[in-house]
């Protein structure tokens, strides 16, 4: 019970992108899973809970920097630590 309390609060948006102002490390100290439509996703890269959102990686895709190319899926998010 004491680690709950000394969780963050999980924001509206979120991402694991450290160069992104959406980031927040000490979210990432614990387990977050990402519920989409129901189901869990382990392959979200980003959230917005109040627009309804996900980005996830469009397959091996990447960019001209490397990176992968994302896809936005529209629908019910719900964030939570894991236990």
């Amino acid at each position: 019970m004491e680690e709950a309390k000394s969780r963050p609060d999980l924001p509206d948006r979120l991402s694991i992108d450290p160069r992104s102002p959406h980031h927040l490390a000490a979210v990432f100290e614990h387990d977050v899973g990402i519920r989409f439509n129901g189901k869990e996703r382990a392959d979200v890269e980003e959230y917005c809970i109040s627009e309804g959102w996900i980005r996830v990686p469009a397959g091996k895709t990447v960019d001209r920097r490397g990176q992968p190319l994302m896809i936005k899926l529209k629908g019910k998010v719900e964030a939570f630590y894991r236990s």
